[in-house]
């Protein structure tokens, strides 16, 4: 299309030459070659772009042909070889719960009833004067009971309940066979082990590439970690320290029977619970698209609340713990013996925490003789400072690593049964 635009515009120029040549104007050869040139120029310039694009296209995509038929040969020998670990470790796990005389994955349990009687516990031995015998629920079997450091309510009612116990796979076994009915295998429990296994293996999978097991294991795990801890929340905090202040008895009889209520303080606890009752209503108004601002109260509360215990819990754990440590005598003594090791090491980490603090002391410019004498104690700060780097992240990785170990302990041992240092299956 610029060619034939730039043709049609030369053309359009020697139609105005040959008019002017008509009536007598004088003709502009020079303007006349210079716009043929141009328009030869640009017809052969497309001309070449035409005739060399294929060839350079056709180039091009052999190249992405070559690297795609590689990607695709690395992706199918990679599935080959997962599909083979797959096959082999599925015929080892059938092999090892069928074939196997003891199986594996079995969790034993041990069943009783148990009795817990409301008792009334003297002080011990020391106690402060003032302190009062406490009523807490003990088992019947309890020593404090048998020894009369406790006595029990007659007038309260006992609670029976059934109580498991887990007992080891090879004890459970001998038991069973002789004829011990209390034993018996926890289909509950050995499901859980192998969803427990499956789930791991699931998260291991990444290993291979992002598939959609994993991300339906990540998944589980985030939302039953939210539920365990939306759970833990309430019975942990709401319960104990909301609900059992403003319903003290109903509380009492639902679900902490241990719960001592003393009169004299439950008008003064329950307006005190009234107060994060409301913070709490306001801080769920964030849900709502009006009210949203309504939350703003409560949580500039509690920031402001949390923001202040903690800075004075790291200021007396954290600061004055590192001051008091490193105030430490540079000659250390031991029943009048000099401790070489320790009076070496209090040198070192004096002298550590000096040139980091010169290092991140900016006042003096590293010029001169004064500047210069510490450059050079910031540099052996900055040392300090990436070997303290270096051994955090140490303990970091080796943090995961035993997480790790945790995990495939549990597939060889608890799952698998392969490994068995306690002889306890």
């Amino acid at each position: 299309m610029s060619a034939l635009k730039f043709q049609h515009q030369a053309q359009r120029t020697r139609n105005a030459e040959e008019e002017r040549a008509r009536r007598g104007s004088p003709v502009d050869s020079q303007a006349e070659s210079r716009v043929e040139s141009r328009v030869e120029s640009h017809v052969e310039s497309h001309a070449e772009s035409r005739i060399g694009s294929p060839a350079g296209s056709r180039g091009a995509s052999r190249g992405q042909m070559r690297l795609s038929t590689r990607h695709t040969r690395m992706r199918r020998a990679r599935t080959t070889v997962w599909l083979i670990l797959f096959l082999a470790g599925g015929i080892g796990l059938a092999y090892n719960a069928l074939v196997r005389p003891n199986g594996m994955a079995q969790v034993y349990v041990e069943r009783g009833e148990k009795v817990y009687v409301e008792a009334v516990v003297a002080p011990p031995l020391g106690a402060p004067s003032g302190e009062k015998a406490a009523t807490k629920w003990l088992p019947s079997d309890d020593a404090a009971l048998i020894d009369g450091r406790a006595v029990a309510n007659s007038a309260q009612p006992s609670i029976k309940f059934t109580e498991t116990r887990g007992i080891a796979p090879r004890i459970a076994r001998e038991r069973r066979t002789a004829g011990d009915t209390n034993v018996t295998l926890s289909i509950v429990d050995t499901l859980g082990v192998w969803i427990a296994a499956f789930f791991t293996l699931a998260i291991f999978s990444f290993l291979w590439r992002d598939n959609p097991v994993y991300k339906f294991a990540e998944s589980v795990l985030v939302g039953v970690s939210a539920a365990y801890w939306m759970t833990l929340g309430y019975w942990s905090t709401l319960v104990p320290n909301l609900f059992a202040k403003l319903a003290p008895e109903a509380i009492k009889s639902w679900s902490m029977p241990a719960m001592i209520i003393d009169p004299s303080e439950q008008t003064t606890q329950f307006i005190l619970a009234l107060v994060p009752l409301i913070l709490g209503f306001m801080l769920l108004m964030r849900l709502s698209p009006k009210g949203g601002w309504i939350s703003v109260w409560p949580l500039a509360f509690i920031i402001g609340t949390t923001a202040g215990l903690k800075f004075v819990a790291f200021i007396e754990g954290d600061l004055m713990a590192q001051a008091s440590n490193t105030i430490a005598p540079l000659v250390a003594l031991k029943e009048g013996q000099l401790q070489v090791g320790d009076s070496i090491g209090n040198v070192v980490l004096l002298f550590g925490v000096l040139s980091v603090l010169t290092y991140f002391f900016f006042s003096i410019e590293h010029k001169g003789r004064l500047g210069t004498m510490v450059g050079k104690v910031s540099r052996v700060g900055i040392w300090y400072l990436m070997i303290t780097f270096g051994a955090a992240f140490g303990l970091t990785v080796m943090g995961r690593i035993t997480l790790l170990s945790q995990r495939l302990e549990f597939l060889f041992g608890d799952w698998l049964w392969i490994i068995d240092p306690a002889n306890i299956r």
